[in-house]
């Protein structure tokens, strides 16, 4: 798909990853970029900066990109704003380092925003899409979608789910115009990780210097570099970090191997 003229809302979009996007979309041409993330201050701070230079073709509407009826708004405002909205960048996302001691809310949390938040957001657009015979739907996941995450099972198995999700709409809805992306990234500087570095909490720690010590540690921008060529592509799997590809086939060509060395990667990071 051409970004050219087309309507966009990203989630997340107060720094990092999100705000990245956002500023590739505009300098790509997008007639209009609606930015959310739950940080309103933050938020106007990256919607005045991006403004600077796009002015008239970007706004923000701060709030919880997991909430349907927050959801509903953006979509209204964008389509109010910019016009009918063509593609969709699920952005937001949390991490932390909860294992079998997690509570029942740090689940449902982590499965509301990494996952239900992309669930919500594609049944109030897919079906306008079908129609229409066009839209985009890119979700944000990570190589823990692939492989795993050491020290957090709640990041882990929503970043599989939210993987699994972006699968099955291209499956469902791929032949009827529906096009869709999910970006598996391992580390990329942005505030989500670099929290887990100062935590207080082992695991957490843990967590962040496993996907440190993984490989490069990406910048944002080169991120939303890949992200924009995938769109242009229409390509499913956008892979930032490319031996994390490596790492998947070593995974599904022995299972047994690949989980023995990840039990040893896991001692040497803890």
């Amino acid at each position: 798909m051409l970004i050219n003229d087309k309507v966009a809302i990203v989630t997340g979009a107060a720094g990092g990853i999100g705000a990245a996007v956002a500023q590739r979309l505009l300098e790509a041409g997008a007639r209009g970029v609606l930015l959310t993330d739950l940080d309103a201050a933050r938020l106007d701070a990256t919607v005045q900066r991006l403004a600077e230079s796009h002015e008239g073709r970007v706004a923000g509407l701060a709030g919880d990109a997991g909430d349907t009826e927050h959801l509903r708004g953006l979509i209204a405002a964008a389509e109010e704003g910019f016009g009918p909205v063509d593609l969709y960048f699920a952005n937001a996302g949390i991490s932390g380092g909860a294992g079998l001691d997690a509570t029942e809310e740090e689940w449902e949390r982590a499965l509301d925003i990494n996952v239900m938040a992309h669930v919500r957001a594609a049944k109030l657009l897919v079906p306008g899409w079908v129609e229409r015979g066009e839209g985009y739907f890119f979700s944000t996941a990570s190589a823990a979608g692939l492989l795993t995450q050491i020290g957090s099972a709640t990041y882990a198995v929503s970043k599989h789910a939210a993987v699994a999700f972006s699968e099955w709409l291209s499956v469902t809805y791929g032949d009827e115009g529906v096009r869709v992306s999910c970006l598996c990234p391992q580390g990329v500087e942005t505030e989500l990780l670099m929290a887990g570095t100062r935590s207080s909490d082992p695991t957490e720690q843990a967590a962040a210097r496993a996907v440190l010590d993984a490989g490069n540690l990406l910048k944002p921008l080169d991120v939303a570099d890949e992200v924009l060529a995938a769109v242009g592509d229409e390509r499913f799997l956008v892979l930032p970090h490319p031996q994390v590809l490596d790492f998947f086939r070593h995974k599904g060509s022995d299972y047994d191997r690949w989980l023995r060395g990840m039990r040893r990667y896991q001692k040497s990071v803890r």
